[in-house]
């Protein structure tokens, strides 16, 4: 029993050790995208769907395959 408390608080010793070593030393920062990227997503907000999500921009899914409706068969 005594065995297997020392390897559990050594296996901690050694986690705790390894996070601490490997945490960034600067401080994280984080901030708004540039003015060109948020123009881009502000012009695709203001569309109707189906552009909402910006169909063929580097925002949107590429793989949407619109149809139009008006067109039977």
């Amino acid at each position: 029993m005594l065995k297997s408390l020392a390897a559990v608080v050594v296996a901690a010793t050694i986690a705790a050790a390894i996070t601490i070593l490997s945490a960034p030393t600067t401080d994280v920062v984080a901030g708004p995208l540039p003015k060109p990227a948020a123009d881009a997503m502000k012009a695709c907000n203001d569309q109707p769907w189906p552009y909402s999500n910006c169909v063929g921009t580097q925002f949107g899914n590429p793989n949407v395959r619109l149809i139009a409706i008006d067109r039977a068969g």
